[in-house]
């Protein structure tokens, strides 16, 4: 029921000079938008294998999100299942919400059984392609979905409007329930089992026995162009994706618009999204043409050495009965371990950085970090047999601090000065015994343990170099970073050299992202603005890496300007 703002009561000039101006503002700001999801339990059966697991609304993947910039979200989340939960929403700036991110012991306590938080937050300078996914253990291989940010009403594309918008989501299909697997290998100190399939819109595809009716179809028009939403919300793989005898031009990357490029096949890491436009032949083909996805491994444990195939189809045109297919070609895919791909094609990748759509670049540094980022050991437990290197258990770090998320949350630690005995502000931004990160590894394998973080005053400038390590073998890492997107200035391979690589370094129009792959044996230099106060978590994307404490904190100190300032926590903010 609507209430008028102006009637026939008189105001004053200035009264109604006010109420125009709020009206005016009311037009510009967005709309609230509800969602609501209930987690529980839901029986999927794929590769003829039927389990009981954890669901948004009983679907899998779950339902889609979708908003225009500018729109407020309130998002009522309740928890049916045995397991603490908590939604994070990937990509999302949440700018003074923090308490809405939804790491949980970060920004806040798990959703603890029988219990529910409402997610509030505004959607501020951002459209594209993000998700949103679990975000404790392992419960994001079922909990997941796509977030789609429209541009506000009236506001284009920087490219031609797509015929249709299509999200693809890739995922892992785990026979085991994930919860046990991390579960066993944590205690075991060796690395989990792997998954049994890989997924495009939670469909294995026909290359899977007993998969084949679990295939997706995509169905197009000849002579038009789709836009492909590409996530990956893989548990620990990052993946090549290619659709056989068709152009894809990458248009976005992480919910940020790039400078287009044609390529046949793309490379996503977990945790990264990519729009491609999708321009369909002229004529009907009489073919149908595969959509595969298969992963890019470097290191040198086990993994998923399998495909997921999805299949392209033309509708026939109507009333044409002699048209059907007759051919299906399959895509040709880079090597497993292509890092030679991998890296043309991540160069490939530049900001629009146009009038409407800048980027804009950190030109000075303030404060200059550098990480090492990779794996490592922790002794085995008395008593006990490790399955780790030389009976030792797997871990990972940050500058060889494995995190030990705490059993509060840092965001409310840090809000209410409670921060004694739950973490401590002085992790070290560099390493404390410098080696030949990518020569041969020390013998001292093993890390330190704690939850240590960094704090940082509002409106730094941050130039952040971090470099893969030898130890236990090198390997590509996706970095996430919550509650900001960074600017990737520069990579390369081998040991990062501060006299000579800052000078290659791209300032002009670097690729802006919220998840960046580590070349493995290499490095990636990043320059971003704390311009969010709260508490951000930072993180391998590999779900294993995370496990393992491949994972930190940062602190961002409260700004003098109201809208600089971390907001209270909402009322229903769940506790420990």
């Amino acid at each position: 029921m609507g209430v008028s703002l102006l009637s026939s009561h008189k105001f004053p000039l200035f009264s109604l000079s006010w109420i125009i101006f709020c009206t005016f503002e009311l037009a510009l700001a967005g709309k609230t938008r509800h969602y609501h999801f209930d987690i529980m339990y839901q029986n999927v059966t794929r590769l003829c294998h039927s389990k009981s697991m954890v669901t948004v609304n009983g679907q899998f993947p779950g339902p889609r999100v979708v908003a225009r910039e500018g729109d407020n979200l309130l998002i009522k989340v309740v928890n049916h299942v045995q397991h603490n939960i908590s939604i994070h929403w990937h990509g999302i700036r949440q700018l003074q919400t923090g308490w809405a991110d939804g790491p949980a012991y970060v920004t806040q306590c798990p959703i603890q059984t029988g219990q529910r938080y409402v997610y509030n937050y505004t959607i501020k300078g951002q459209r594209g392609t993000l998700f949103w996914h679990a975000h404790i253990s392992w419960l994001r291989s079922t909990v997941y979905g796509p977030l789609i940010i429209l541009p506000k009403k009236n506001v284009q594309y920087p490219f031609a409007k797509p015929h249709k918008e299509v999200p693809i989501i890739f995922g892992e299909w785990f026979n085991a329930d994930t919860e046990a697997i991390i579960a066993q290998a944590l205690q075991s100190g060796g690395g989990p089992n792997v998954s049994e399939a890989y997924t495009i819109n939670g469909l294995p595809g026909p290359f899977y026995n007993c998969s084949k009716k679990d295939t997706f179809k995509l169905m197009v028009k000849p002579g038009k162009t789709y836009l492909l939403r590409l996530i990956n919300a893989a548990l620990n793989d990052e993946l090549f994706f290619s659709i056989a005898n068709h152009t894809l031009t990458v248009v976005e990357a992480d919910a940020v618009y790039v400078k287009p490029f044609e390529t046949n096949t793309i490379l996503i890491a977990p945790g990264q999204t990519t729009n491609v436009l999708l321009k369909t032949k002229s004529q009907y083909p009489s073919a149908a043409f595969l959509m595969t996805a298969r992963p890019y491994a470097t290191g040198l444990g086990t993994f998923d050495n399998t495909t997921v195939a999805g299949i392209l189809e033309y509708e026939s045109p109507s009333n044409n009965h002699l048209n059907r297919v007759v051919s299906l070609f399959k895509p040709t895919l880079p090597a497993l371990n292509d890092t030679s791909f991998a890296t043309n094609f991540t160069n490939k990748l530049r900001s629009l950085a146009s009038v409407l759509f800048p980027a804009n670049v950190p030109q000075k540094v303030d404060k200059r970090l550098f990480f090492t980022v990779g794996l490592g050991t922790n002794p085995c437990q008395k008593n006990q047999t490790c399955q780790g290197p030389n009976g030792t258990m797997f871990a990972a770090s940050v500058n060889n601090v494995s995190f030990t998320l705490p059993t509060t949350a840092l965001l409310q630690s840090h809000f209410f000065g409670q921060s004694r005995g739950v973490y401590a502000p002085y992790f070290p931004s560099s390493p404390l015994h410098p080696f030949n990160y990518t020569g041969n590894p020390p013998n001292n394998t093993m890390v330190s343990n704690g939850t240590k973080v960094v704090v940082l005053p509002f409106n730094t400038s941050v130039e952040l170099v971090m470099q893969d390590t030898s130890i236990l073998g090198a390997e590509s890492h996706p970095l996430h970073l919550h509650g900001f997107n960074f600017f990737v200035v520069g990579q390369g391979f081998g040991n990062y050299d501060p006299s000579k690589d800052p000078s290659n370094f791209n300032l002009v129009d670097p690729v802006e992202r919220n998840t960046v792959g580590i070349p493995s044996g290499g490095w990636v230099a990043i320059r971003f603005l704390t311009d969010n106060p709260g508490v951000w978590f930072m993180h391998c994307h590999l779900e294993v890496h995370t496990s393992w404490g491949l994972r930190m904190a940062w602190i961002v100190l409260d700004g003098k300007l109201p809208n600089q300032k971390l907001l209270p926590p909402p009322a229903d903010l769940p506790k420990c």
